[in-house]
């Protein structure tokens, strides 16, 4: 008899596999859970970095523009809602025909305004989609339609052509908006249909309105509780700022110095007070529904 059966230990070969299969399930779904709360790093995917500095031309926005005034309710807690069970047969038609319409704009002839305009126009209305499509649905996150085994809503599925090329939700915000136009405001804009989500404007973005659009979103959501809450002494901000650490500073200071940037005069002050971040919130839950 050998000296690991003297011990109690069997054989690599013999021994049950069942503590090894626990520890992979163990890892597995620590690992998924951790993905979930990971947002994807900003790496530039340089087909969509070509443009058209001195083009005049302008893209036609109005289907959206009316789409979001008709549709889009203004809550009494600050929070916008699309009630998307019931959109109209007609509006969904509509925002079939814009999408297609959306698709084959040349984008790389169009300046920088334009293309920021268009793109934050496109993840809206793709998602908007969706969740009209996927209706009733409690969370985006429940839309599985994204490819890979731990994949976690629509974010990663290509969901439309653009010049020829199939985008997904992912691409154009993590590969397009950000690294494209560095500038944190479009976190304000692009919209995940969520409660916890800066507000869906009432206005389609364009080439001329597009950055005090911009502007209006971030003062919006930052003077909004699901932003910024005070509990005492405690401030609990929005998961975004953690999700997107890399955006607004990289750190608890320079992400309070964001906040204060937008923040109303009570809030500012205080800010003002604080140099940490207590804590993060974040509501997953549609914003659906009627009021």
């Amino acid at each position: 008899m050998s000296e690991n059966a003297h011990r109690g230990v069997l054989p690599r070969h013999r021994r049950p596999p069942r503590l090894w299969f626990g520890f992979a399930i163990a890892f597995l779904v620590v690992f998924a859970g951790a993905a979930g709360q990971a947002a994807p790093k900003k790496e530039l995917w340089e087909r969509w970095a070509a443009h058209a500095p001195n083009s005049k031309a302008l893209i036609d926005h109005r289907f959206w523009d009316n789409f979001l005034r008709r549709n889009v309710l203004v809550g009494g807690d600050g929070v916008n809602r699309i009630d998307y069970a019931n959109v109209p047969r007609a509006e969904r038609a509509g925002l079939k025909s814009y999408m297609d319409f959306l698709s084959a704009v040349p984008i790389s002839r169009y300046n920088r305004f334009e293309q920021l305009a268009y793109w934050i126009n496109l993840y809206n209305a793709l998602t908007v989609r969706l969740v009209i499509e996927h209706s009733p649905v409690e969370s985006i996150r429940d839309i599985d339609i994204s490819p890979g085994f731990f994949a976690d809503g629509p974010w990663g599925k290509k969901l439309v052509p653009v010049e020829g090329v199939p985008v997904s939700l992912d691409d154009i915000e993590h590969r397009i908006l950000r690294p494209i136009w560095n500038d944190n405001r479009i976190h304000y804009a692009v919209n995940c249909a969520s409660l916890g989500c800066p507000n869906l404007q009432l206005t389609a973005f364009n080439g001329r309105n597009v950055h005090a659009l911009l502007e209006a979103a971030a003062k919006e959501f930052v003077n909004h509780p699901r932003a910024v809450a005070f509990e005492d002494d405690a401030l609990t901000v929005s998961r975004i700022y953690d999700w997107f650490r890399e955006d607004f500073g990289d750190n608890d200071e320079r992400i309070i110095a964001h906040l204060w940037r937008f923040a109303g005069a009570g809030i500012r002050k205080r800010l003002e007070e604080r140099q940490e971040i207590d804590g993060y919130q974040y509501d997953w839950r549609v914003n659906g529904g009627r009021l």
